[in-house]
């Protein structure tokens, strides 16, 4: 991490316990209530985030969530709603085959219905020997296929957009696939919506 690189805390640790009402940072990388024109471009959040405190989703300043939140076969509900500055969600998010309810504030997502806010361009293909930056590949590590879980190889992985419905919301998914046949392998998206393009080569 950057010497005067801020790191965002997770202002509502003490959401479960004794703790005040705590200030949330402005998120403005496009307009979430459409007073005004849409951007023509947008980026990922390039923050570094605090993952050592206890995790509250609901009005969160969180800016990604891990690919291993796949790994959570017993997840039932998902509620980021009020989490403004999450504006995407990794594909691994479909894994969680219990999930059944989920609340997010779909104004705030890429692509949503209602504003069709942009997408952040994908740029060309990291090397997965290095540490990716957020900014530009909205992860820090990128290890294994977001479709087959195989290590990714060292050409590093073909990221794609798709927005797919997940429990009760349509979420914009950012995929990091290994091979032609895991993008082959992925569902249509969702009716009205659009999938990728790639990144390119």
């Amino acid at each position: 991490m950057a010497e005067n690189e801020r790191v965002f805390e997770n202002l509502w640790k003490d959401a479960v316990g004794p703790g005040g009402k705590a200030d949330r940072d402005r998120c403005d990388c496009f307009d979430q209530h459409r007073r005004q024109r849409q951007p023509k471009d947008v980026r990922f959040h390039a923050e570094r985030q605090d993952t050592s405190a206890h995790l509250v989703l609901y009005g969160s300043n969180l800016v990604r969530i891990p690919p291993e939140i796949g790994a959570m076969a017993g997840l039932e509900e998902f509620t980021p709603y009020t989490s403004h500055r999450l504006h995407w969600f990794p594909y691994e998010l479909t894994r969680c085959g219990g999930l059944r309810r989920s609340t997010v504030s779909t104004r705030s997502l890429y692509g949503n219905f209602k504003l069709r806010p942009p997408f952040p361009e994908l740029r060309p293909r990291p090397d997965a020997t290095g540490e990716p930056d957020p900014g530009v590949w909205g992860a820090t590590v990128i290890r294994t296929c977001s479709v087959c879980d195989r290590p990714i190889g060292e050409a590093g992985p073909s990221q794609l957009w798709i927005s797919l419905r997940v429990a009760t919301d349509v979420l914009p998914l950012l995929v990091n696939a290994c091979s032609p046949a895991c993008i082959q392998a992925l569902p249509p998206a969702a009716e009205g919506y659009g999938a990728g393009p790639l990144n390119p080569p």
